[in-house]
């Protein structure tokens, strides 16, 4: 398998990587303008946005761009985050440029059919409702808020309602003349995919346009912070968040390693303490995100009013002994995982797709997965337990919590217990 890049002279950048054997390919545009690059007044518009692109364009009517796919099988999706939205297909071979011709389409030519922009605000809105009646999805918005209050990396990717209500036909269309310039464009495609003809296509959809100046990001702060939310709910939701490495920071791998062996699966910490030892809780688990400049270490459990208390301070002192004891073997273990994880994802052409633009998006470059493997592997039991040390004892905290937690220890309670 073979990696190849290529930019044109305004910018856009191209990247593909030939699957042998497979029949099919997925192929996708990757633009810089998610959550984190929207000023506070137009909070929520690039998920609005990707939600209109597949509404109409000056070619295509909504249901033609889904024939266009599904006639010939395939299918066509988008999501956006806080620092990227994707545009995506899955074809079979002999249908890559059908797909690339769409999904450029959808980018490029948007027309914003003012009945069709209250139709998905309707749908937006009903999505936003859904989220918020979903305790494990809505907790993760208010530990990310509390993380980084007032700043646009902590604000919500759906947006609140009365943006949403009020975003107009102008608004879209001046986030993409701000946003979707073509240095701003990543075009990645992996599978049966002929890296040459690529290029040749790109140049005719993309080669025109016109670089243009996207609103820079501030640097993060992880503020941190406690959200408590008291409802009448079956569960008492807990998430805890530590200010951990960005992408670009060496420790990263580090980051993931202590998460996979702190939560990450059955026979983590946490798992084998809190479920299998004393049955506190059904779900509980560590995870490490991270952004261009910051990231997170984050720590969920769901259990009953009574528990929450009990379950905070293990899960607090679980993380103090793992800076102690975290053993040679559990290190060995979550490298195992990662490395696993990572190499049995990209057997899909669609995750390998992602990946090539991610990884071009953060270095320019795509580092061979020997490379990155080898960084896996360079992680010792004492970086892992030096870096759960900083999360058990310095680093920056927010708490988020929701349902019955009138009585649960709070932020400061749990710091206590950090410095103890």
């Amino acid at each position: 398998m073979t990696v190849r890049q290529d930019q044109l002279a305004n910018g856009f950048r191209i990247v593909s990587e030939h699957m042998p054997g497979l029949q099919s390919a997925a192929i996708g545009i990757w633009v810089t303008a998610g959550g984190r690059h929207e000023r506070i007044e137009q909070n929520g518009i690039a998920h609005f946005l990707e939600h209109m692109a597949f509404k109409g364009t000056k070619r295509r009517s909504a249901l033609e761009i889904a024939e266009a796919i599904e006639d010939v099988g395939g299918y066509i999706n988008a999501y956006t985050s806080r620092e990227v939205t994707a545009y995506y297909a899955r074809v079979l071979k002999d249908d890559v440029a059908l797909g690339l011709d769409v999904i450029g389409d959808i980018v490029l030519n948007p027309v914003f059919d003012p009945r069709e922009i209250e139709v998905e605000r309707g749908v937006i809105l009903q999505e936003i409702g859904q989220a918020h009646d979903t305790p494990d999805d809505v907790i993760f918005d208010w530990l990310q808020e509390e993380s980084y209050r007032d700043q646009p990396l902590g604000r919500t990717i759906l947006g609140p309602v009365e943006r949403v209500r009020a975003f107009s036909r102008e608004d879209l269309s001046a986030f993409v003349s701000e946003h979707y310039g073509p240095e701003q464009m990543i075009l990645s495609a992996a599978g049966a995919v002929d890296h040459d003809k690529l290029v040749r296509l790109a140049t005719e959809m993309f080669g025109h346009l016109r670089p243009c100046k996207g609103l820079i990001p501030a640097p993060a702060r992880f503020t941190g912070g406690e959200a408590r939310h008291d409802k009448a709910l079956e569960q008492a939701h807990f998430a805890l968040a530590f200010e951990g490495p960005g992408y670009r920071d060496d420790s990263i791998y580090t980051a993931q390693i202590y998460s996979s062996a702190l939560g990450g699966g059955m026979s983590s910490r946490l798992f084998q303490e809190v479920r299998e030892v004393r049955g506190l809780c059904y779900t509980i688990f560590a995870q490490t995100g991270a952004y261009a400049d910051t990231g997170t270490t984050t720590i969920y459990a769901g259990t009953s009013a009574e528990q929450l208390g009990e379950l905070a301070t293990i899960t607090i002192d679980e993380m103090k002994r793992a800076a102690e004891d975290m053993s040679e073997a559990e290190v060995a273990r979550a490298r195992a995982q990662m490395k696993a994880g990572m190499l049995m994802g990209l057997e899909s052409p669609s995750n390998r797709a992602e990946r090539l633009a991610r990884l071009v998006q953060i270095w320019g470059t795509v580092p061979s997965l020997e490379e990155t493997v080898a960084r896996i592997d360079a992680v010792t039991t004492a970086d892992v337990r030096a870096f759960a040390e900083n999360m058990a004892v310095s680093a920056p905290a927010a708490l988020a919590l929701y349902g019955p937690v009138t009585g649960a220890p709070g932020l400061a309670e749990l710091q206590e217990r950090r410095a103890a």
